[in-house]
């Protein structure tokens, strides 16, 4: 069997790859692949002006002039906050796709964008597939899908739309770190045991980013790490991993409200991708180990 060449860009932009929990590991991993990845912050070019970006995609276009693509890590995902500002959910999370996607299809440049979970209403019960209904409950989940179906609506060679979930990875504080600092100053800890999804690490799901662009592939897709958990899942695991004395207990979401409604199960079906990417994510217990094993003590 002839091995297929690599479909991978030359150069690659990465809009959120300076700050962003996701934007670092996935630039990160274009370069580790040979990919020439520039992680790009509003120090470099202002995301809204539409004449500044076209000039900065010039700029770099002109230096890969025959492959070029457009990642964008961007988004505003503080999801209790963003029902109170929607105006800047909707900003980040679909004003900017559109206007990138715009610019995208006028220069003929691949693009991946970054989705949620959020954008199902997890009334299914059973892990979401691609082309499953969607129904958000908030802001965030809302602005997010406007993101996407503003790129769907356009015509970018080489699309690629990645739905994603619970995200932890290192270089910046996030679920799993908050949980480790809590239980290391805690005896005891109560945790939401009746909401259910896909916790994916950073680096996991930069790597399969990496694999799904190396073979050609395009549309919407789930990526994550396999299996389902609950949030008491995720934290108890971490808690253990980390040695702490901790007790993490189960609650209901009841017994601890938020702002925003959260799905009770936007568990994502990885099949499609899978099958695109040449192999299956490992499981999300395996990448909180390694995870977890890699940071600091926290007691």
């Amino acid at each position: 069997m002839t091995e297929q060449p690599s479909a991978l860009p030359k150069k690659a932009l990465v809009l959120g790859g300076k700050n962003g929990l996701l934007g670092r590991a996935v630039t990160a991993a274009l370069n580790a692949a040979g990919v020439e990845a520039l992680a790009v912050s509003g120090a470099e070019v202002d995301y809204f002006d539409a004449d500044a970006l076209d000039d900065f995609l010039y700029e770099h276009e002109q230096e890969n002039p025959d492959d070029l693509c457009i990642v964008n890590a961007a988004a505003y995902t503080q999801v209790d906050l963003a029902e109170d500002q929607p105006e800047e959910a909707y900003r980040l999370n679909a004003a900017l796709p559109a206007l990138l996607g715009v610019l995208a299809e006028e220069r003929g440049l691949r693009m991946v964008h970054y989705s949620t979970d959020f954008v199902f209403d997890g009334a299914k019960g059973a892990p979401y597939l691609p082309a499953d209904a969607t129904n958000p409950l908030g802001i965030y989940g809302a602005s997010k899908l406007a993101g996407e179906e503003s790129l769907l609506s356009l015509e970018i060679p080489g699309l690629l739309i990645l739905r994603t979930a619970w995200l932890y990875g290192p270089g910046k504080m996030n679920f799993v770190e908050r949980i480790l600092q809590l239980a290391a100053e805690r005896q005891e800890l109560g945790v939401v045991n009746d909401q259910f999804g896909s916790p994916t690490c950073t680096t996991d799901l930069a790597a399969l980013t990496v694999a799904l662009l190396k073979n050609g592939a395009t549309g919407l897709l789930h990526a994550a790490n396999s299996g389902p958990a609950s949030w008491f899942e995720l934290a108890s695991e971490a808690v253990k991993l980390a040695g702490l004395p901790c007790v993490v207990k189960p609650i209901p979401t009841s017994g601890y409200p938020t702002r925003a409604k959260r799905p009770p199960y936007s568990v994502l079906d990885l099949a499609e991708t899978a099958r695109l990417a040449g192999y299956t994510p490992r499981p999300w217990r395996e990448a909180l180990a390694e995870y977890v094993s890699g940071l600091a003590p926290t007691a």
